[in-house]
């Protein structure tokens, strides 16, 4: 294989349009929970190391679901033959090295979070993952550590507060709804995913209850006084008009083909949702 595909495979394995999402992500995070000043020396620091773990995490994630991926995602780089399992772990070593060595360079909370989410995202891979809504959950968990990242990494985590908790409903709900979508791998290879357990019908209701509860949650902050009207309006124009496209969509169509385009619905519609927490931030840069 020459130098060029291989490169691309080492970028293809870390899937760069979630590291970047993740990127900005944490970025926003820094933004919107400034103290008394933009430390943005800290906040790109926190955004680099923030999507080299997540990056990370995608690698052990291929590197442990091979078999799986044989069946539900053969284009994977290692299912292809792309990459071997040896050259994974290695990569994922130097992706680790980097992410903890920039998190030292913040502050040791911020250092703390990426040791601890580093480990989640490995027994995630390993072992969590398999085991019925827990690995879903904890895959939203470290959503919303993004921004309680970001938030730490400027020195007012309680502003990450209501970014995190949305980014974890969120990512929760798209969760489950790739377990929709991988169910006939994962019934062969045996893992305990909610869909292979209490079936699809039950596994879509949850997730149209999530996102029920979401729609709810995002009006919360204004009433609050957290956020202010151009958040509002945001929100109930677009973001939960989105929502609520999503979960009828999800009860019209259960073809794979429809899942995915729900699930980079979602993923978009989180990048609009923190867009409107940005807008209604009262930030001046």
């Amino acid at each position: 294989m020459n130098f060029k595909n291989k490169t691309a495979a080492y970028i293809k394995i870390t899937r760069p349009v979630n590291v970047l999402i993740t990127f900005a992500t944490i970025f926003l995070a820094g933004l919107i929970c400034p103290v008394d000043q933009l430390l943005i020396n800290k906040i790109i620091l926190a955004s680099v190391s923030g999507a080299l773990v997540a990056a990370a995490g995608n690698v052990i994630n291929d590197y442990f679901d091979v078999e799986t991926d044989k069946i539900n995602r053969p284009h994977r780089v290692i299912p292809k033959k792309l990459m071997t399992k040896k050259e994974a772990l290695a990569f994922f070593a130097i992706l680790k090295f980097f992410a903890f060595y920039l998190a030292l360079q913040i502050n040791k909370p911020a250092f703390a979070i990426v040791l601890i989410t580093s480990f989640l995202l490995f027994i995630y891979s390993f072992k969590l993952k398999r085991i019925a809504l827990v690995g879903n959950i904890v895959v939203g968990i470290l959503t919303g550590m993004a921004f309680i990242y970001g938030a730490v990494a400027v020195g007012n985590w309680k502003a990450g507060i209501f970014p995190a908790l949305f980014a974890f409903m969120v990512n929760l709900a798209r969760e489950v709804l790739k377990d929709i979508e991988d169910i006939e791998g994962d019934v062969k290879s045996g893992f305990l995913t909610f869909p292979v357990k209490f079936g699809i019908k039950h596994s879509i209701n949850l997730i149209a209850g999530i996102i029920i509860l979401l729609i709810i949650f995002t009006t919360i902050p204004y009433f609050l006084d957290i956020y202010n009207i151009k958040y509002f309006i945001f929100v109930l124009i677009i973001v939960d008009s989105l929502f609520v496209y999503f979960v009828k969509e999800l009860f019209n169509n259960v073809k794979p083909e429809n899942l995915r385009r729900l699930s980079n619905l979602l993923k978009i519609n989180m990048l609009l949702g923190l867009t409107a927490i940005y807008l209604g931030s009262n930030i001046s840069i």
